[in-house]
């Protein structure tokens, strides 16, 4: 191991940073979290906190910071598709981690999942999600969703790592 932060005392501003970047060692999958608004408005936010929950009912989850201005859209939401971003689509999620929100999906191809909810063209993969709990958990919502409809393909995955994107496949 090459750093060691035992964090003696305690102290939480310590734990934060010291989380942060244990949490930069692990790799993870990049998605882009996608619904409409009750106008009819296209709505997302990269998220890279996003695993199965249960297959049997099938159910995953998604972590999103209550600071994003797309949070109170996807949790009004009756759903939201999970868009599953290949390795070519890095500039996307860098695309739709800015700040303002506004304008991410100007002039970004799209097609309407089964709900109507934005399928990002080029996804490695996606979750068509009906909204079943939203759970409070720190900064953030944790957003279980039961999967409906789902596509999968066989493209390279975009990952997040050390801070870095890259892809792995």
């Amino acid at each position: 191991m090459e750093h060691r932060n035992d964090n003696p005392g305690g102290s939480p501003e310590a734990v934060d940073v010291s989380l942060r970047e244990v949490m930069a060692c692990f790799p993870t999958g990049v998605t882009i979290v996608s619904t409409r608004d009750h106008d009819g408005v296209p709505r997302g936010l990269t998220v890279n906190a996003f695993t199965s929950v249960s297959l049997n009912p099938p159910l995953v989850l998604v972590c999103v910071g209550r600071d994003a201005k797309s949070h109170d859209q996807i949790i009004k939401a009756d759903g939201f598709v999970i868009n599953v971003l290949s390795a070519e689509q890095a500039r996307l999620a860098e695309r739709f981690a800015r700040y303002p929100s506004d304008g991410r999906f100007d002039g970004l191809a799209w097609d309407p999942a089964p709900s109507g909810h934005p399928v990002l063209e080029g996804s490695l993969a996606w979750l068509d999600c009906t909204a079943k709990e939203v759970i409070s958990a720190g900064d953030h919502s944790i957003i279980i969703g039961q999967p409906n409809a789902t596509a999968s393909g066989t493209k390279a995955a975009l990952v997040f790592h050390q801070g870095t994107l890259g892809s792995i496949g």
